[in-house]
């Protein structure tokens, strides 16, 4: 059968590790034999914490620069040898950017080598991804601030000697973020492409849980926006919510930065102390803009112009000053690819939106007319269940709490 090594490119925290996972994923269903093989891995393994400190990577440190060379021969070494005891892809999941490094490896490889290289120039993304790496138990013994501070001076060595891909028999540019290929030069007749390009252009979603906040004041007041608590039914929708999952580990929680979705998160979290909690503040609820904190009756009162045009086109009417479905889009868009994008391949991500938002993300996996998105039910007593992937595609309604109480 056919074989194949695929080796990384790209800056640390661009999301190498997760495009990796997702190939490794999608190929392993489909019965292609396939293996990541982590430079990363090696180097602690063999050289503990010591590494970690960002001086071992500077190009003009000779015993840095040789270990990390042994790493990268020691790995493909270990890729080879898959690959002729019966494996089919090989990941080499390391940064790889010098011409060097990848002529030498192009040198020892024995099948071909497709590069994949990953460029993510969002900075406020790829700082999210530098604090998620610090979690690490290599900068166990710094603080958060350090261990940043430690990171992104690692990188800086490495855009000393960064040359992106251009004279590699076999390549692939992606844009890690957006899932998009920005660029390629992969001759016909190349095994596993088909089924990788589709992967490298897919959301990758194994298990997304979309709920909507519990019960609150406002929405009581029927009042629009604000920021206000639970109440008594919320805090008791929220409950149901973090016993439905008691038992299975939640990765990744996303919320909004309001209270309601913060408050409604914490009954999950709770019950699970590895649990990484991000909040995004493209999950805010919908600004109403001159509306904000009023009650429907008010608008209708103060505004009839505003209650008049938004009654005749929900999707498309912004409010003066704010927001509106039509504008939303490209926030929410923004707030989703960035909570798959941190969560890399998790197993489970759950986010804990408002309604307005909940309807944009489950426009982006269902097929509704937009006039249709603003009456998307999004009930508070239930969540979504979302798969997508190559193999599955998965999309349920399930109610956590038994009686219908609030919407």
């Amino acid at each position: 059968m056919h074989k194949l090594y695929i080796g990384m490119v790209g800056l640390p925290a661009r999301g190498k590790t997760t495009v990796a996972a997702k190939i490794l994923d999608g190929l392993s269903k489909e019965g292609i034999r396939t293996e990541i093989f982590n430079n990363g891995d090696i180097r602690r393994e063999r050289l503990g914490v010591k590494s970690s400190e960002p001086e071992f990577y500077c190009p003009t440190n000779q015993a840095g620069k040789a270990a990390r060379e042994e790493i990268a021969f020691t790995n493909m070494n270990r890729a080879t040898e898959f690959l002729q005891n019966g494996g089919n892809v090989a990941i080499l999941d390391a940064t790889n950017v010098s011409r060097h490094r990848r002529l030498a490896i192009e040198r020892m490889a024995i099948y071909p080598i497709l590069w994949i290289e990953c460029i993510n120039n969002d900075e406020e993304l790829v700082d999210a991804s530098i604090l998620r790496k610090t979690k690490l138990s290599e900068f166990s013994k710094l603080t958060e601030e350090q261990a940043c501070m430690s990171f992104k001076e690692r990188i800086k060595y490495y855009e000393h000697i960064y040359s992106p891909l251009l004279d590699e028999k076999m390549w692939v540019m992606v844009d890690s973020l957006h899932n998009l290929i920005l660029n390629e030069n992969v001759p016909s007749g190349i095994p596993f492409y088909a089924n990788i390009r589709d992967i490298l252009v897919s959301d990758w979603v194994r298990n997304l849980y979309l709920a909507r906040h519990g019960q609150t004041e406002y929405n009581v007041m029927d009042r629009i926006g604000g920021n206000s608590s639970l109440t008594e039914l919320g805090h008791k929708q929220a409950s149901c919510l973090g016993e439905y999952f008691k038992g299975d580990e939640i990765n990744y929680v996303f919320t909004s930065m309001k209270r309601r979705s913060q408050q409604t998160a914490q009954y999950v979290v709770n019950h699970m102390p590895n649990c990484t909690v991000i909040p995004l503040p493209e999950f805010d609820e919908i600004d109403a803009g001159v509306c904000e904190n009023l009650m429907y009756s008010e608008i209708k009162e103060q505004y009839p112009e505003i209650a008049r045009d938004r009654s005749y086109d929900k999707y498309g009417y912004v409010y003066p000053e704010g927001e509106g479905y039509r504008t939303l889009k490209d926030r929410v868009d923004r707030g989703l690819k960035k909570a798959l994008f941190l969560s890399g391949n998790a197993e489970r991500v759950l986010i804990v939106g408002h309604q307005a938002i909940n309807r944009m993300i489950l426009s982006h996996f269902l097929f509704r007319r937009q006039d249709d998105v603003p009456y998307i039910l999004v009930p508070q007593n239930s969540l979504f269940h979302i798969i997508s992937t190559q193999q599955k595609k998965l999309f349920e309604l399930v109610k956590f709490m038994d009686a219908d109480l609030g919407n």
